[in-house]
């Protein structure tokens, strides 16, 4: 054996410079790793559901949307099957070119999403008012409520991972975010005297001040035939009474609350401080309801900034703690509180000061839930429901509704025995080391079956509404973004089907990845990351270059947004390299790869949307 393939085999890593040179400006510390790895099964895994998210992908795009990106679907406006059922079709792509898929993916998420604001700027009602000159206005929806806003936004919000340049992108985010902000006269929306949002049903056009109507919800008048009806009804009759308990509008709630995603993008863009002031003082208003509240977060609060509005009851509101309408179908009333989809707008203000005080909100409504505990059938049994006669809608075990988000963010262990048991968190413990090619060979799974039902699909255009093909969009993303960035997916987890979905939530995210040579987001070809611990200051990762012929270099980033410092990286138990920045990158020989074990301190950052080579 020569002294160079000795050297190649026995060194582990070398500090090679401390200063970016100008034909590829990288942060400062660059580390190179020459130590062979055979390429683990779960980094090959890796590689192969990027690939198969990709052709997935692809061929779903030709099968459902034009070359105009309009969806290919009966086009109406409603809860049901309206504009943001239409662009959730592509839902997850964004965030698998993020993480490393091919270029055709963001292409194709751009393309959709312009079709998307293009074929429901032309598309207009007949019977709804509101959206007679166009269901979207200035690019944005008309007018509706924060649930389905932020669903329609759950693509358009993670677009600035890969392409936060994009003028187009830049502009929108910007005047989306000032329909917020009483920038435009024509979208009073925000009331900044008592700081709240005026109305449950927002948007361009401005906030509806009067009592919603179940058209308004419903849309149009149509024959439901053979039409998937996400919620069973077999009428347009039914559809219409599935909504007549959504009236009560009229004042904020806290799913109002996931706007803070779009109004955090827009201050990552350029650290306009208005952005944040706003956001942080929408988010702390809310804080001191849920104190005033008893240590509950309300769900109504009235246009005079009153807990309640005019009745005073903290629990009213469609969507709220008090809201169990009537299925049409069955007579029977069903528990539809959303409340707990307002903890992204408290994530977001940690995300922004990592102040602990937006997560003891949660707690303290955890315990006040877990107070009211009943015992039922030898069971414990805990509420998710509050009305005039108090808590209801008990379900079997403590209340942990929330309680990955919170732990996640605080990294306490007093949170983590808050949340429920999950695989990832196991695994994070070193309890089931096999967890990452068994969830990878799943989501492999699941992206082959959704392609399978895509070909077996005999519907056409004329047969389909806007949410017909939701559930056989192939993108699966969710192992990834655990196994890759120590990151969580504010969606609903494949083993936890009640917990509550997400719409138009931002990453959060231990690590990112770029490729400083392509100078684009996700990690390079042929590059695989396994992040095997978290703690509150720090991770260790695992990263190794599949190639066996050429060497890779990936950028690596602390946080999804670098808001969180690495302070030092220690490779394969050698003495620790110096980081103190947000980024550092790394040089993979062919076939290398190494254990990092990282020293951070998080959220200390104002996070960016600006790629690590273009900040000091």
């Amino acid at each position: 054996m020569t002294s160079r393939r000795r050297f190649l085999r026995n060194a582990s890593a070398l500090l090679l410079a401390t200063a970016a040179t100008p034909a590829m400006a990288v942060p400062a510390t660059t580390l190179e790793i020459r130590t062979l790895m055979a390429p683990p099964e779960w980094a090959l895994l890796e590689r192969e559901l990027l690939k198969a998210n990709a052709e997935a992908c692809e061929a779903f795009f030709a099968r459902y949307f034009d070359e105009r990106g309009f969806l290919l679907a009966v086009e109406r406006w409603g809860a049901n099957d309206g504009p943001d059922d239409a662009i959730e079709n592509v839902n997850d792509w964004p965030h698998l070119h993020a993480l490393g898929a091919s270029d055709r993916l963001l292409e194709l998420s751009k393309k959709a999403y312009e079709g998307n604001v293009r074929q429901y700027t032309l598309a207009k009602t007949k019977d709804v008012p509101f959206a007679r000159e166009g269901m979207y206005y200035k690019e944005f929806s008309v007018m509706t409520d924060w649930q389905h806003l932020s669903e329609g936004l759950s693509v358009f919000n993670l677009l600035g991972l890969s392409d936060p340049y994009d003028a187009r992108y830049r502009d929108r985010v910007r005047r989306f975010s000032g329909f917020y902000m009483n920038e435009d006269p024509g979208a009073p929306n925000y009331d900044p005297e008592h700081r709240i949002i005026r109305s449950m049903i927002t948007g361009s056009r401005g906030p509806m001040l009067r009592m919603a109507t179940p058209l308004d919800w419903a849309g149009d008048p149509f024959e439901v035939g053979d039409f998937f009806m996400e919620h069973g009804e077999r009428t347009y009759a039914e559809t219409l009474r599935h909504y007549d308990e959504y009236t009560d509008v009229i004042g904020d709630g806290p799913l109002n609350l996931q706007v803070t995603s779009l109004v955090l993008n827009a201050y990552m863009l350029d650290h306009e401080p208005k952005y944040r002031d706003w956001l942080l003082s929408y988010v702390d208003a809310w804080v001191e309801r849920a104190q005033a509240s008893g240590g509950v977060l309300p769900s109504h609060v009235g246009l005079d900034g009153r807990i309640g509005g005019p009745d005073g009851k903290w629990w009213g509101g469609v969507y709220g703690w008090g809201f169990s309408p009537v299925v049409p179908q069955t007579g029977k009333r069903e528990d539809r509180n959303r409340v707990p989809r307002a903890i992204v707008g408290f994530m977001n203000a940690y995300l922004l000061t990592g102040d602990d005080k937006y997560l003891e909100v949660w707690r303290r409504q955890a315990d006040v839930i877990n107070a009211q505990r009943k015992t039922i059938d030898g069971k414990v049994h805990t509420p998710r429901m509050y009305g005039d006669k108090g808590w209801y809608g008990y379900a079997p075990g403590d209340y942990r509704v929330n309680g990955l988000e919170i732990w996640y963010l605080s990294m306490k262990a007093s949170d983590r025995a808050r949340a429920a048991e999950h695989p990832w968190l196991a695994f994070l413990d070193g309890k089931d080391p096999d967890f990452p090619v068994k969830i990878l060979r799943k989501d492999l799974e699941q992206v082959r079956a959704r392609a399978q039902a895509q070909r077996d699909d005999r519907s056409t255009p004329d047969t389909r509404l806007a949410d017909a093909a939701l559930d056989i969009n192939p993108a699966s993303a969710n192992a990834l973004i655990h196994l890759m960035q120590g990151g969580i997916h504010i969606a609903r987890p494949p083993w936890s089907p009640t917990s509550p979905a997400q719409g138009g939530a931002l990453l959060y995210a231990r690590l990112r990845y770029f490729d400083p040579e392509r100078r684009r987001a996700g990690v390079p070809e042929d590059v695989a990351a396994l992040v095997e611990a978290l703690s509150d200051d720090g991770a260790t990762v695992t990263l190794v270059n599949t190639n066996l012929v050429q060497a890779r270099t990936v950028t690596v980033q602390g946080g999804a947004y670098g808001e969180h410092r690495v302070l030092s990286v220690a490779v394969d138990g050698a003495a620790p390299v110096a980081v103190d920045a947000s980024a550092f990158t790394v040089r993979l020989a062919a076939g290398a790869g190494a254990r990092l074990v990282l020293t951070m301190k998080r959220h200390v950052n104002p996070p960016t949307l600006s790629f690590p080579w273009d900040r000091a």
